[in-house]
């Protein structure tokens, strides 16, 4: 068996490793921090849906949050699957970041909620948030309301994840102009392929015209099943496509993550020990080491 040979197997078998072919790092564990501030604001991003946004989002800034970050989680999507992944009912909130964004008499603090995750905080969404993309179209610099809503709270947080609707719409690019980096979640499938092309012109598109700080953070691959040529294929597909900007952590494809969801616990507390919630603590070890956290 040649080297090469061997590090794809390797790689292949350990669900917190990632991509076959590549080299794997040991990241160091993040160093502790002497105070909080201001976040690095981070926005999960893909126009298809099904792709492991919310779950990454959970579970990123739960990692985050067990490494002594304070983690702000920013629901931006209609659906509230955040808010509802994080045991708060969307239906039954008053105020919701469509209220921050919306009625200027509402301030981001209003709205922030604690969790029962300690470092997290969760500003929830509810299906108000559907009528933004509607209204915000008259608003003056409309595709900076969410960042000015956010620097108000920046200084309060190490980072701040936004969980976004599967759209590129304008709630998008409110996020994406908010953001100094982009997490861009993709199922190992290649139909999730062909969409990616659309997302990083919208991605280059916001850094010429509103956000020139913006950059990829990383291309997250999810939902990988190790024992399948397809899934192997798809992850070399993206890094010949990305290449160092795709995360060497995969994550595995497990019924574990959807009994969390149901807990409305991030499984690094619902199976401390599971391969999922590991991947996900290496996931994070990984965005400090890039320079994607603090």
């Amino acid at each position: 068996m040649s080297t090469e040979q061997g590090s794809t197997l390797s790689a292949a078998a350990d669900p917190g490793l990632g991509p076959p072919g590549r080299a794997v790092t040991e990241f160091p564990e993040p160093r502790a921090l002497d105070s909080h501030g201001p976040a690095r604001i981070i926005a999960m991003v893909n126009q298809k849906g099904g792709v492991g946004k919310t779950t990454s989002t959970i579970n990123l800034g739960a990692a985050l949050a067990e490494a002594g970050r304070r983690v702000l989680l920013v629901d931006f999507d209609p659906q509230g699957a955040l808010s509802a992944g994080l045991g708060t009912n969307p239906h039954e909130l008053d105020v919701t970041v469509y209220n921050v964004l919306m009625d200027r008499k509402v301030t981001v603090h209003d709205a922030i909620r604690h969790t029962a995750i300690e470092n997290i905080d969760l500003l929830p969404a509810n299906i108000d948030l559907s009528a933004a993309e509607v209204q915000l179209v008259n608003e003056v610099a409309r595709e900076q309301v969410l960042d000015r809503a956010l620097r108000k709270v920046a200084d309060d947080y190490d980072v701040i994840l936004i969980d976004c609707q599967p759209s590129l719409g304008l709630l998008t690019v409110n996020a994406l102009t908010a953001a100094h980096g982009v997490i861009i979640p993709l199922i190992c499938e290649f139909f999730a392929l062909r969409a990616v092309a659309l997302l990083v012109e919208t991605i280059e598109k916001v850094q010429d015209r509103l956000n020139p700080r913006l950059q990829i953070d990383g291309v997250l691959a999810t939902m990988y099943d190790a024992r399948t040529l397809h899934s192997r294929e798809v992850i070399a597909r993206l890094v010949e496509a990305f290449g160092d900007k795709v995360f060497e952590t995969v994550i595995k494809r497990t019924i574990k993550f959807a009994d969390a969801t149901v807990a409305a616990e991030p499984i690094t507390s619902y199976a401390a020990n599971h391969s999922g919630a590991d991947a996900y603590r290496n996931l994070a070890k990984e965005l400090i080491s890039r320079g994607g956290a603090p």
